[in-house]
């Protein structure tokens, strides 16, 4: 999760289920909700690499297929769901659960295309990108454009991100994720325009002058 400063709205008497917490789990969760992976090589892959299993500290966790959740209707106050919309097949009925199960509040969070534009994760089927002004979350899959066809050039960004080069993506986050808190259910809609999910060039912040004197200094060092 890159912006946790975004969740304001839970309550102290909340209880709060995390769907799909990967390897590191909300301190703030009472519950968590798994997909039942069909290889440890595939659990690897949808948690981004990471190798270690999650510590949930007593916390209960449950496993699905896919599908319906486990639970019956607002059965929680609250749903986290970072990282996940962008894996799973179909995100209008996936939400649809969130929403049911959790009295239509939550927070949700997402790579942008910005992001998929240098990696393109295999198990990222979807770009997404919310219309703040209407209330509407877009997705449109990737099976659908011409997103392939940069597959080496992805695989290179891919091996830099192995060596540690995340730098422009660290230091410009709202240009490569999105996350937003909701109060009550939004509208689902498949898009077919992939400038529709471009971020504005707005969020591209100019650096300050100190740290582009030391640039300036670190190029000339050969650092």
């Amino acid at each position: 999760m890159f912006f946790p400063e975004l969740m304001t709205a839970i309550h102290s008497e909340d209880k709060v289920l995390e769907i799909g917490p990967g390897s590191t789990p909300n301190s703030r969760s009472n519950a968590f909700l798994e997909l039942s992976f069909d290889s440890n090589e595939n659990k690897v892959a949808q948690r981004g690499g990471a190798l270690s299993d999650a510590n949930f500290k007593g916390r209960p966790v449950y496993n699905y297929q896919g599908g319906k959740f486990p639970f019956e209707d607002d059965q929680f106050d609250y749903a986290i769901c970072s990282h996940v919309i962008e894996h799973v097949e179909h995100p209008s009925s996936f939400l649809s659960e969130v929403f049911r199960v959790a009295g239509g509040r939550g927070y949700l969070e997402y790579p942008l295309i910005t992001y998929e534009y240098l990696y393109n994760f295999d198990v990222h089927l979807h770009f997404v990108k919310y219309d703040f002004t209407a209330r509407v979350l877009k997705y449109l899959p990737k099976k659908d454009t011409p997103f392939a066809q940069f597959s080496e050039v992805s695989a290179l960004f891919n091996r830099m991100l192995e060596f540690g080069w995340d730098d422009l993506v660290a230091a410009n986050k709202k240009l490569f994720f999105e996350g937003f808190e909701f109060e009550q259910p939004f509208m689902i809609e498949k898009a077919s325009e992939m400038e529709k999910f471009v971020p504005s060039k707005a969020g591209v912040i100019q650096k300050s002058g100190a740290r582009l004197l030391i640039d300036r200094i670190e190029n000339k060092l050969g650092l």
